[in-house]
């Protein structure tokens, strides 16, 4: 069984997804600089897909198997600071 977003919604501090399994995640916004930068508008045009988040206006993409194994930005800061 696959497990996919249904859909996301945030608050000031946290990205909040829920799964197609019935479980919500809660991850803190902090692990994604380019979604913490980011205005709520912006962060509202996500795509979902079978395997994850993207925000193509962003440049950022988000596994949800990544965010199942607890892992935040992978960038680095160099590229984060683009």
């Amino acid at each position: 069984m696959s497990i996919s977003a249904m859909a996301v919604r945030f608050d000031e501090h946290t990205m909040w997804v829920d799964l197609s399994d019935g479980r919500t995640l809660g991850v803190p916004l902090a692990w994604f600089p380019r979604l913490l930068r980011a205005l709520p508008e912006d962060r509202a045009r996500v795509e979902l897909s079978r395997t994850g988040l993207h925000w193509d206006h962003l440049d950022e993409d988000i596994s949800i198997a990544g965010l199942l194994a607890g892992r935040g930005d992978i960038t680095t800061k160099s590229d984060a600071a683009a």
